[in-house]
């Protein structure tokens, strides 16, 4: 047999077995078998000097024919194959994206100051009141004159207000001077604006202080309300927070109110509930509570009813305070829920620590 005759030999043999092949590793044992090192094509190559001059040029051409045909084949084959593969894992592997992962993805939940805000709106919710909301950017009008506070109260200076900067020259004691609003009281005098009485409304949302320390940070929640009807007292009032402590911490507590003053209410009145952790001060192991610091009270809001200046600076007929009366209250939802959860720092709640977090 010439060299011709055994080269053409090999390419035959080599397309057969190239063509049978069935997956991309059989393919590549053909490619070793007739392209390898140590194939006889390559070294029928490598011997192509050894032979008589009158061969060696037919010899090397159809041996470099063979070697190159041979290459694009398995090319080409090495293609189909790898796409037939490609279609047989995606069949295989197919996943179910309306199975529950495994492992079971981890859900979040709302914060704790969420959990606590909602909380409180539903209570209220329940005993009839609205939901109202208002501008955190307000007027020094709203924020404190429509609230009867005086122009020398302490809460209008800078050291415990934010001012904004504007176009005209700043005036502390401007009625449209602007500021981040200290309290969600505004919302009561837009509410009440808005709508005559009955009018029962409460006013969650943010407030700004310049504060920062383990139990007051720049900014933090507020829930005010206010029920504006004829014949409000404060026996009403007494009765709709002790209906709100007794949702909030528990069936047994009780309520008390000690005189107090706040510009917006006359009279007005500091609110405590009986302590949830202690018996008159005192824990189950005998020691003094820390949390009332063995008073078996502690404060949560203020109150009381509101003053007769704030009802005629509304400025609707239906607001006369010589035909309706109503009370106001204002609790810091931060606060409850640093006392419902023994949450030692305020700040741990802005702080984004998971480790904290996961605990509610």
């Amino acid at each position: 047999m010439t060299a011709l005759e055994r080269i053409e030999g090999i390419r035959r043999e080599a397309s057969e077995a190239i063509a049978a092949a069935g997956d991309t590793a059989t393919l590549e044992q053909v490619r070793v078998r007739y392209l390898g090192r140590k194939a006889e094509l390559p070294n029928l190559l490598r011997g192509v000097a050894e032979l008589a001059p009158a061969e060696r040029a037919a010899t090397g051409k159809a041996a470099n024919e063979a070697r190159q045909g041979l290459e694009r084949a398995i090319e080409e084959r090495a293609g189909e194959l790898a796409a037939s593969e490609l279609q047989q894992r995606l069949q295989a592997d197919r996943v179910d994206v309306t199975l529950p992962a495994d492992p079971a993805a981890h859900l979040g939940h709302l914060h704790l100051l969420t959990q606590t805000w909602r909380e409180i709106e539903d209570v209220f919710i329940g005993l009839g009141f609205d939901v109202a909301e208002g501008p955190e950017v307000e007027t020094v009008y709203l924020n404190f004159d429509a609230l009867n506070a005086e122009p020398t109260h302490p809460s209008r200076l800078e050291t415990d207000t934010f001012y904004l900067e504007s176009d005209g020259p700043f005036e502390l004691l401007n009625p449209d001077t602007l500021l981040l609003r200290t309290q969600t009281s505004p919302v009561q005098v837009r509410a009440m604006r808005a709508a005559p009485p009955p009018l029962y409304v409460i006013a969650p949302g943010r407030v700004f202080r310049p504060d920062s320390d383990a139990t007051h940070v720049p900014q933090f929640h507020q829930v005010e309300g206010i029920a504006v009807d004829e014949g409000v007292t404060l026996a009403d009032l007494q009765g709709t927070l002790l209906a709100f402590a007794r949702a909030v911490f528990g069936a047994e507590r009780e309520v008390r109110m000690r005189p107090h003053f706040f510009p917006f209410t006359e009279p007005s009145v500091e609110v405590d509930v009986s302590c949830f952790q202690c018996v008159r001060g005192i824990l189950p192991g005998g020691g003094r509570c820390p949390l009332c610091k063995g008073t078996a009270w502690i404060e949560i809001l203020g109150a009381g009813m509101i003053d007769p200046n704030v009802l005629t600076e509304v400025g609707d007929p239906a607001y006369d305070p010589e035909r309706v009366s109503g009370f106001a209250f204002g609790l810091g939802i931060d606060r409850i829920a640093m006392l419902k959860h023994g949450v030692p720092d305020l700040r741990l709640m802005f702080e984004n620590d998971v480790r904290f977090l996961e605990q509610f």
